[in-house]
């Protein structure tokens, strides 16, 4: 079976042509990192005006890198939510009216269903199911607008059992880079920069009970151990700190941040294998995934050992892309989801990941 994935969630504009929910036979992103580097930020009428430029020639190119024609497409998964209001409305607008013009079956799919189906992409049909994850297992989704623990004891079956009360990790990290006048995305530039002493500062991990995360009292951590270390009062404004910090107290801070970030996550990641010992496989998902120590740690605490295995998605497959939409669409047509009806104007109902 050959899918069409469609994403515009954010700030990506991507089609890829998936086969079996496992392998890519093309995968075109068109990344607007350049223009919103500029902004320490996306602006969401700015992202919605450049994926409306680029959308038509993005699915074109996948189809013409996946050598294949609209007679060979069985079925179109378009991203509907969650994400930025505008952007969903050029890919979701997109999809239905290819499904309306080749006559192809429609499905609306949720963004980070998307995430955590990256993991079962691996790249060809001959691979051995068995590289891919087991059930029941838990899924990590870390990116710049979730932070979420997902129980699946199979299938397109998801239960949330732990999220962020307050802003997701990966906008933590952007905002952490502001601080330390790093670049947009944070994400990278916080992994870049985090090559100094990671005990250099201490700062604690928010006390939230249950397996809910919380960051936003992290990021003000930083700020006021900045604003301490420089010798300047609370009241001094963030954006002019980086002025004051020496280029080996931004590597201490960025490794600091990112030691203790990691480790938050993972000890949530440890009390929710206790409370579900079941558990079959780890997986980690969504553009935090891509982090290098988040990877480490992870594949350290939670290893074949203990009988739990540890998946990652490619590290192209981390960010928002086109490839893990035509996964997630595949599992849930093999699920028994039905397509949605093109012709509708509110085709796509405001449901959580459990639904």
């Amino acid at each position: 079976m050959l899918i069409l994935g469609i994403e515009t969630s954010c700030d990506e504009t991507a089609a890829a042509v998936v086969r079996d929910g496992r392998e890519i036979l093309s995968n075109v992103v068109v990344s607007q990192i350049d223009i919103f580097a500029e902004y320490g930020g996306v602006i969401p009428e700015v992202a919605a005006r450049s994926h409306l430029e680029v959308m038509i020639p993005v699915f074109e190119k996948a189809l013409s890198d996946a050598k294949c024609s609209w007679d060979d497409i069985d079925a179109i998964g378009v991203t509907y939510a969650p994400g930025l209001l505008g952007s969903l409305l050029i890919g979701t607008l997109t999809a239905r009216t290819l499904a309306i013009l080749h006559d192809k079956p429609l499905y609306a799919v949720h963004h980070l269903k998307s995430h955590v189906y990256a993991n079962w992409i691996t790249g060809s049909l001959e691979s051995d199911m068995s590289n891919c994850p087991l059930f029941p297992l838990l899924a990590l989704v870390v990116s710049g607008g979730h932070t979420q623990i997902l129980y699946m004891p199979g299938h397109n079956q998801f239960e949330i059992i732990g999220t962020t009360r307050d802003d997701a990790v990966g906008e933590c990290f952007d905002k952490v880079a502001k601080i330390l006048g790093l670049p947009y995305p944070g994400g990278p530039s916080i992994a870049k920069a985090a090559t100094g002493d990671e005990n250099k500062y201490f700062l604690p991990h928010p006390k939230v009970d249950g397996l809910d995360f919380s960051f936003s009292g992290l990021k003000t951590a930083v700020l006021r151990a900045v604003q301490k270390e420089v010798g300047v009062p609370i009241s001094y404004p963030s954006h002019k700190l980086k002025e004051l910090l020496s280029e080996q107290q931004v590597r201490d801070f960025a490794a600091s941040f990112q030691k203790t970030a990691v480790e938050i996550l993972v000890e949530k990641m440890k009390l929710a294998i206790e409370q579900h010992p079941d558990v079959k496989s780890v997986v980690v998902a969504g553009g935090v995934s891509a982090n290098e120590k988040l990877r480490k740690r992870v594949s350290e605490v939670f290893s074949f050992d203990n009988g739990v295995s540890v998946y990652f998605p490619a590290l192209s497959l981390s960010g928002d892309n086109g490839a893990m939409v035509g996964a997630a669409c595949y599992y849930e047509i093999q699920s028994g989801v039905k397509p949605v009806d093109p012709y509708k104007l509110n085709i796509y109902p405001r449901v959580s990941v459990e639904s």
